[in-house]
């Protein structure tokens, strides 16, 4: 009975340190996390909030210069949007442009991908040269390419003209409003699909190459293997890239507003370039906040649909 009393002694002794532990590391973690809620709060959802209540406001310059408060009009801000038909057609053209260069981002990143987790000689080098667009700051690439798209001497009038054997001498991409989102897509897919390679390349290190030889083995061709194979065991760092990209498109400011400030003709006003022009141009910071209410929300929305559709699925 003795050698019983003192096992069972031992247990709670041995019991009691970890329970304390246990404690102590909850106590540690919570310790850790207070301070991030803090700063959470402090720099994001009051700024958000803040936001949010000018958005009622009729709230501008001269109201903080003469350090007075906003009018509260309740939505009279997002009805004048809506009823000078500015904020439908950016919502718009915010949607196309998130759209269209993101999925393009996709398709030419993943193209890239592949071929940089291929054998290819000299793919360490040619990784390491492709993050240079990455690297160039956003209003130097929209220096560049507006060099690019100069219709009098810029590089793409000669190519146009070259490739069209002199019909088309004057091809002023920036200056049309068919063609501006256009070219600055085109720059935008220039500077962000070098890290969108990068991210993807990291993930086909997920994909087990013994499964994609029994695969190989069993008769499934380049295009099988690719769609029943490397995308689902690629899926989540798929979902974090495109949700990067759809993020980073959505507030895409610096680029729009350096190549075209908007125009021509309202024709790459997105939502970034709506809230800069209502707050600044038109110093009506009351109306530039509903507009970034709007488009924050958006945003929210449209990335929680595309998480919500392409939820992860567990690969067998």
């Amino acid at each position: 009975m003795q050698i019983k009393s003192g096992s069972l002694d031992s247990r709670k002794t041995k019991g009691g340190p970890l329970i304390k532990k246990t404690t102590k590391d909850k106590l540690f973690a919570l310790a850790l996390l207070t301070p991030s809620i803090i700063v959470t709060v402090m720099f994001i959802l009051v700024p958000v909030f803040d936001s949010v209540i000018k958005s009622f406001q009729n709230y501008k310059i001269k109201n903080i210069i003469a350090k007075i408060p906003g009018e509260w009009n309740n939505f009279d801000n997002y009805v004048k949007l809506f009823s000078n038909n500015k904020l439908l057609p950016s919502i718009q053209l915010t949607l196309i442009f998130v759209g269209g260069v993101v999925l393009s981002q996709f398709i030419l990143g993943m193209a890239m991908a592949l071929v940089l987790n291929s054998n290819l000689k000299g793919a360490r080098f040619i990784r390491s040269v492709m993050m240079a667009p990455w690297i160039v700051p956003t209003i130097i690439s929209g220096l560049i390419w507006m060099w690019i798209y100069q219709p009098q001497y810029g590089l793409l009038k000669y190519v146009v003209n070259i490739f069209s054997f002199g019909n088309v001498s004057d091809f002023a991409m920036l200056n049309n409003p068919a063609t501006a989102l256009l070219g600055i897509a085109i720059a935008a897919l220039w500077k962000q699909i070098p890290l969108t390679a990068l991210l993807l390349v990291s993930g086909l290190a997920n994909v087990p190459e013994e499964t994609m030889e029994a695969a190989t083995v069993d008769g499934a061709n380049a295009v099988d293997r690719f769609f029943h194979i490397t995308i689902p065991y690629m899926k989540s760092v798929i979902k974090v890239t495109a949700s990067m990209a759809i993020i980073e498109n959505f507030k895409q400011f610096p680029l729009i507003w350096t190549m075209t400030g908007g125009g021509p003709n309202n024709s790459t006003s997105t939502l970034a370039i709506l809230s800069y022009r209502e707050a600044f141009v038109s110093n009506n910071l009351g109306s530039g906040a509903a507009v970034t209410t709007v488009w924050m929300l958006l945003m929210i929305v449209v990335v929680v649909l595309f998480n919500f559709v392409f939820k992860d699925t567990n690969v067998d």
